[in-house]
């Protein structure tokens, strides 16, 4: 096995969102920065909604002007809709925010999106080298040193810096490994989607709204327009619901469940669709610690919540651009132990377990928005500001008045990271 012959200041463990964000905050401050990424960008993933708040990191990144000037469809309201085709008024982000800032968002191709985070991480000085897949960690006296990589042609590598941030998403390189990782209690959903093209699709503003279309039991649809005439449309439910039947092949759900809402039935008669159906389970999951010595959970490594509300990449772009400017700080200050990042895990988890309740409330059959409205009126804006992404506030008013319709949940530990084999007080 080769040494590499460089030592840097962070390794980054995967290109994507999370990945990307973190290594742009440290390069930008002039940190020397190697990003490993197993594929070769661009590539396919799903995850295609920006929520308004998403504004904030990626104006920290400096991308708002390209996404101005990018063909990405543009976002300004989300709908919702009953099993028998009947819209709500579509829900209009500038209605609650300013018009020049959060009140317009994006549907993005993430292939295209995430091309632009990760160039962007290099114009400000990463180095990334994609097509090499990180086998393990390094570790001296229990704590993670670096890295051991091979690259597509064989190669064998070694990398080492003060600290490693794990931002493998899904897949969680670390945690899974190392026995972190677990499954939410409720949320454990199944969601299988494809593409249209020359689908219905509403007309000027609305063009670019999200559908959330009701099917039976708690299930839904997104239906998500994209640029170039594309729409991302999808269902998710629990498991036993959409493979009723003994029914298992992807296709055949779909289109099953298409005739399960009216509306998704309409817009979709007219287009053809695209592509592969694909298919995933067990979305919601977290880490019981968000790292170790030499060692950081980033984005969906850390943990993942439902894709109801379109808050993943809100979420993964918060948690890099945090992650970046604490590690930022404690490298300045030539300490870069766990205890340092436990203000991270608490930013990171108050966000989370915010929106969770949400999404909690949500799958419970009694629950509507609406019944909260017409009760409270004054919880209209609370309800806006956390589903739009405004998720580290006291939201303790509002969880009063939800849980006179349905339980929340309690949330979730912290996720302190561990030192030398300790919890750090999360306290």
């Amino acid at each position: 096995m080769n040494a590499a012959n460089h030592r840097y200041d962070a390794l980054i463990i995967g290109g994507g969102p999370a990945g990307a964000s973190a290594a742009a905050i440290l390069a930008e401050y002039g940190h020397a920065v190697l990003v490993l990424e197993r594929e070769r960008f661009p590539r396919y993933h799903i995850g295609e909604s920006l929520v308004p708040f998403t504004y904030y990191p990626l104006e920290r990144l400096g991308l708002i002007p390209r996404l101005k000037a990018s063909h990405f469809q543009k976002k300004y309201s989300v709908v919702f809709i009953s099993p028998d085709g009947r819209a709500s008024e579509p829900f209009y982000f500038f209605t609650r925010y300013d018009r020049d800032t959060v009140a317009q968002t994006w549907q993005v191709l993430r292939s295209e999106f995430d091309q632009m985070l990760l160039d962007n991480a290099r114009a400000r000085g990463a180095e990334v080298l994609e097509e090499t897949e990180v086998t393990g960690l390094l570790r001296e006296d229990g704590r993670v040193v670096g890295v051991r990589a091979r690259r597509r042609s064989g190669e064998e590598l070694e990398f080492r810096a003060p600290i490693t941030l794990d931002c493998t998403g899904k897949e969680a390189f670390s945690a899974v490994r190392q026995g972190w990782r677990l499954k939410d209690p409720y949320l454990n959903k199944v969601a299988v989607w494809t593409y249209y093209e020359g689908s219905k699709r509403e007309s000027g503003i609305d063009e670019g709204q999200t559908g959330v279309a009701f099917v039976p039991e708690k299930g839904w649809f997104w239906h998500i327009p994209l640029h170039g005439d594309r729409v991302s449309v999808g269902v998710v439910a629990e498991g036993k619901y959409l493979t009723r039947g003994g029914v298992k092949d992807p296709k055949t759900i779909f289109h099953r469940e298409v005739e399960q809402n009216l509306w998704i039935k309409e817009h979709l008669s007219v287009g053809r669709q695209v592509g592969d159906y694909f298919v995933t389970s067990e979305y919601s999951f977290h880490s019981r610690y968000c790292g170790c010595e030499g060692l950081l959970l980033v984005g969906d490594a850390f943990a993942f919540l439902d894709p109801v509300f379109s808050s993943g990449l809100l979420l993964a772009l918060k948690s890099g651009v945090r992650a970046g400017e604490d590690v930022h700080r404690a490298l300045i200050e030539g300490d870069v132990s766990p205890q340092r990042f436990l203000g991270y895990a608490r930013y990171i988890r108050e966000g989370l377990e915010n929106m969770r309740k949400l999404v909690y409330a949500f799958y419970q059959p009694e629950f509507s928005f609406r019944k909260v409205i017409d009760r409270y009126p004054e919880a209209a804006a609370e309800l806006t500001d956390c589903l739009s992404g405004d998720v580290n506030r006291d939201f303790s008013g509002l969880w009063a008045k939800i849980r006179e319709f349905v339980p929340l949940p309690d949330a979730l530990p912290v996720g302190a990271p561990l030192e030398s084999g300790v919890l750090v007080s999360s306290r």
